[in-house]
């Protein structure tokens, strides 16, 4: 039996049945700090598809970290097949500075395909793309809402993309939401490649949610061993099919002061429920906020302190509200039951 080839990149070669961490030169500081693009190659004995996941392209997006370090611990990684290559924080520059951008103002998912000429934002895209992006054959890209918001577990993909609708049902978040490709994203310069990209959004920003995690990392292990990665042994299949929501709307405030929300994400409501009010610092006035659309809330804000016009609650319309509630019980319990991949440790 021949032996399967080493895996090259950045010039180092990871022998099959390995598993190093590669450090990608991209930049150095000001100070000449040098700034790597690390990966963690893990390179399977036998032949199998070369699959992606990332984490930190919006530095401050903290969760899908976490779940990357979850996942690199799950012991199902030492029956590999093919490749896995995994990123935990891209964007290290914001990471630092716990910002979502780079040093350069720049939002590093409206910057690809990138140019080894152009802006820092520029370069580190170019870097990914043809490092990781165009070795693989798929895909999971890791995501929470900004900070001051917080999205319910969600996977975003194109409405017409069979593949990656498929894919996100295996994955099994609560909500399958379809979005459009938007330029100079990842997603949409990925599939100029011929890769799917599916995008995971959860939590909020700076901030770890136990849940989120949970879903996200049960998700990535059920779309790796759907693609050939990894055997099907101890990985649950979702007790109820994601909700696939076509339709979304933000509500916003009709003016500013102190918000109370009565409804959280994952909730489902109906037009002319009660979700929030907004009073003015003395009491002397207070505004109910009513939904004028049926649905689940897949995001909201969650800072006290609003402005007229600021983005209160995701709601996204479902086809029915019964079965929304009934499939988002089913998925709720399997996630509270779920052991742990890294049982020393409940943030």
């Amino acid at each position: 039996m021949t032996k399967r080839q080493g895996f090259e990149i950045a010039g180092e070669v990871v022998s099959a049945g390995e598993r190093r961490t590669v450090n990608i030169p991209v930049s150095t500081l000001s100070d000449h700090t040098p700034v790597t693009l690390s990966a963690h190659v893990v390179h399977g004995k036998k032949d199998g598809p070369t699959v992606f996941v990332s984490a930190g392209i919006h530095g401050d997006e903290v969760i899908g970290v976490e779940i990357v370090r979850r996942l690199l611990r799950a012991k199902n990684l030492k029956k590999l097949s093919g490749t896995l290559l995994v990123v935990p924080i891209v964007n290290t520059f914001g990471f630092l500075n716990h910002s979502r951008y780079l040093p350069d103002r720049r939002d590093l998912n409206r910057c690809f395909p990138g140019s080894p000429h152009g802006s820092l934002a520029s370069r580190l895209a170019d870097i990914f793309m043809s490092e990781i992006v165009e070795r693989s054959s798929l895909g999971i890209d890791l995501h929470s809402a900004a900070i001051h918001r917080v999205n319910l577990p969600q996977v975003r993909v194109s409405a017409s993309n069979r593949e990656t609708m498929r894919l996100a049902q295996v994955f099994g978040a609560p909500v399958i939401l379809t979005s459009a490709l938007r330029e100079g994203s990842l997603r949409q310069e990925a599939k100029k490649k011929g890769v799917d990209v599916l995008l995971y959004e959860a939590g909020e920003g700076m901030r770890f949610d136990e849940m989120s995690v949970r879903a996200g990392l049960a998700g990535i292990m059920r779309v790796l061993s759907e693609v050939g990665l990894l055997p099907t042994a101890g990985i649950a299949k979702p007790k109820a099919r994601s909700l696939v929501c076509s339709d979304s709307h933000w509500m916003r405030a009709p003016a500013g002061g102190l918000l109370r929300t009565f409804k959280a994400e994952g909730d489902v409501v109906q037009e002319g429920d009660i979700v929030a009010a907004i009073a003015d610092p003395f009491g002397e006035r207070e505004i109910e906020v009513a939904t004028k659309y049926s649905g689940i809330i897949v995001g909201r804000a969650v800072m006290p302190v609003v402005h007229e016009g600021d983005a209160l609650f995701h709601i996204a319309a479902v086809k029915s509200t019964d079965v929304a509630e009934a499939a988002m019980d089913d998925i709720t319990t399997q996630l509270e039951e779920a052991a742990l991949f890294d049982e020393d440790e409940i943030i």
